[in-house]
Formats: C-alpha cells, sequence, structure tokens
C-alpha cells in the first residue's frame, strides 16, 4: 500500500490524495469521491505514510497495522469507529497485540477504524496492496514506471539535460533514475 501521498487534513473529514502543489498550497482528492479541491499551505496536514502506533516496545508503522487489521478481517470492512469504547480496544488489541494502552487513545482506535473502512471502500485495501515498497520499487524500475512516475521522469529529466548536457536527448537510464528516487522516501 501506498500511503506516501494520504493525508488527512485537520478540520475536515475523510482521507485525501496529494495531487499536485501549488504556490500557495496543493490540489487534493478525495479518497473515496474521487473531487478535486485546492487547500492553502496554511491547512494542518498528516501524511499517513509518517504515521506509527505506539507499542511498548517500538512504534509500528501505520502501514504495518492495516495491514494486521486486513489480514484479520479477511480484506474486509473491520468495527464502526462509533463502536463502544471496549469493542475498539478488542479491536485494537487483536490488531496490534502489545500496543501501548496509556499511550494509544481511543479517539486514535477510531481513527485507525475510520481510515481503514475509508481507505478499504476506496479501494486501498488488497492482498497486494501490503506488498513490502522496496520489493515495489525493485519491480518497477526493472520494468517501466507508472503512470504517475512517467510524468515526474519527464519534468526531471529535462532539468537535469540543461544542467550536464544541453544536446543530449533524453535517455531511458534517466527517465528509469527519477521513480527510484521517489520510491526511496516511502522507506
Amino acid at each position: 500500500m501506498q500511503l506516501e501521498k494520504i493525508i488527512s487534513i485537520s478540520g475536515k473529514p475523510g482521507l485525501y490524495k496529494l495531487i499536485s502543489q501549488l504556490k500557495s498550497g496543493f490540489i487534493i482528492e478525495d479518497v473515496v469521491t474521487k473531487k478535486k479541491v485546492s487547500i492553502g499551505n496554511t491547512s494542518q496536514v498528516s501524511l499517513l505514510d509518517n504515521i506509527a502506533m505506539f507499542t511498548f516496545e517500538k512504534e509500528v508503522p501505520l502501514f504495518e497495522v492495516f495491514e494486521n487489521v486486513a489480514k484479520n478481517y479477511d480484506y474486509k470492512e473491520t468495527i464502526s469507529h462509533k463502536s463502544s469504547d471496549a469493542e475498539l480496544r478488542e479491536f485494537m488489541s487483536v490488531s496490534l497485540p502489545n500496543y501501548d494502552t496509556e499511550r494509544v487513545y481511543v479517539s486514535d482506535i477510531k481513527k485507525l477504524a475510520q481510515w481503514y473502512n475509508i481507505l478499504n471502500k476506496a479501494g486501498y485495501i488488497t492482498p497486494e496492496s501490503f506488498v513490502k515498497s522496496e520489493e515495489t520499487a525493485e519491480e518497477k524500475s526493472e520494468d517501466q514506471p507508472e503512470l504517475g512516475d512517467k510524468k515526474t521522469a519527464k519534468k526531471a529529466a529535462p532539468k537535469t539535460e540543461k544542467t550536464t548536457t544541453p544536446k543530449a536527448k533524453i535517455s531511458t537510464s534517466s527517465a528509469k533514475a527519477a521513480p527510484k528516487s521517489t520510491h526511496r522516501k516511502m522507506g
């Protein structure tokens, strides 16, 4: 699952995908309705890729917690975020058995359940979506980049071309270099 472009915005319900950056903010897309809208730089944004949950030993990335939930619920919708506190804590103890009960609040568990269900509804929760990001990056660099990565490669290659060899054509090796750097940011 690629969470690097999935965000939560303080004060706005749901989850969003970053589409592009503007001078004064970002263009985002609701992951469920696919509606695009712009937000300002002053919006408080949290990247799901940067979120982790506390256990007694370490912090577990949200990606891994979603994977545990998906396996426990057979990649289907889980309990509602409006469930009772006892049900939510039971859900959490099954999803992340050694979670830190003092540092992970019921409100955090509600967000976990709500975000998981939103991603499930949007089609992000599948067995294939939990392939480790390193494996995905290696496979894509050997094959070809995704459509979104091709745009990045086309934009990145001319900048490199102008600074090094202005007469050279865009080579396939420079076009593949941009997606590799994009994928390294995930890990």
